[in-house]
């Protein structure tokens, strides 16, 4: 069985037992949380889709890890104006493992 979920604005396909790195959640360390933003349903070739949420389905799943990605570098330049900015940005992540999916 599989859904397609959708949180932080992005959309991930899950399957039980995978772990998934979504955009942070407030949620300690141990807690189960539930994302109700189920966009599709599958199991054995019989699938369903929500117009646009598929009603009574959840996804439950346990926070494995609060962390922060690698640092990546933004650089702004504008050529023969001796314009140049650094500036480094780590996102925020929440290590998910997903237990059960109903529906």
């Amino acid at each position: 069985m599989y859904a397609i979920v959708r949180t932080g604005g992005k959309q991930y396909r899950v399957e039980q037992g995978q772990t998934i790195y979504v955009e942070h959640l407030s949620a300690p360390v141990g807690e189960t949380v539930t994302l109700s933003e189920v966009l599709l349903v599958g199991s054995d070739g019989a699938i369903r889709v929500g117009t646009p949420l598929v009603p009574t389905a959840t996804v439950s799943g346990t926070v494995l890890e609060q962390g922060r990605d690698r640092k990546i570098r933004v650089f702004k330049y504008k050529k023969r104006k001796h314009y140049r900015r650094t500036r480094g940005h780590r996102q925020a992540y929440t290590a998910l493992r997903i237990d059960a999916i109903q529906g």
